[in-house]
């Protein structure tokens, strides 16, 4: 081939990958949006099934209540800490340490129960979101099936019977 031949051809290769990437970066965009709503998806269904529980009080759990699964009721992030304090000046039997409560066990437990009542309304909102991300979602696939599809980059120009005969 000669140095010519070899420019052109390398051009046209260089010309098609740009063209290719242009067209394709809608598209990949479209899909990683999809994607990323159908793992917003399946996280508000998981929680729907994992919280199934809690979802009857989610209006009481605003951040200063917490679901406590075990007796299936909502408690206040206030009575509860009044609770714990009580615990430690009377000193309770704490049968998770099988000793009476101390200040320690009580800060422990109480910042167990604020983080329950942040992911308890996080949980609420993922799961109130769910309606309106399958909604997105279908709008998305609607918008990605509507969408002419991506054109092909140029195909190389077949080397010319001139540059064989040039071998």
């Amino acid at each position: 081939m000669t140095q010519s031949a070899v420019r052109v051809r390398l051009c046209a290769t260089v010309v098609g990958a740009a063209l290719a990437l242009n067209f394709s970066g809608p598209l990949h965009a479209q899909t990683a949006a999809i994607n990323d709503l159908r793992g917003k998806i399946f996280d508000a269904k998981m929680a729907q099934q994992s919280f199934a529980g809690g979802l009857p009080h989610c209006s009481e759990l605003d951040g200063t209540n917490f679901y406590l699964e075990a007796r299936d009721r909502v408690l206040n992030l206030d009575d509860y800490k009044r609770s714990l304090d009580n615990l430690v000046l009377q000193r309770v039997f704490n049968p998770e340490t099988k000793q009476p409560w101390n200040q320690t066990d009580a800060d422990a437990r109480w910042a167990q129960v604020k983080q329950l009542a942040i992911t308890d309304r996080a949980n609420c909102a993922l799961v109130a979101s769910l309606p309106d991300l399958q909604k997105q979602l279908e709008q998305l696939q609607q918008k990605a099936a509507s969408a002419p599809p991506a054109a092909a980059p140029p195909a190389a120009a077949p080397p010319s019977s001139a540059s064989q005969n040039n071998k």
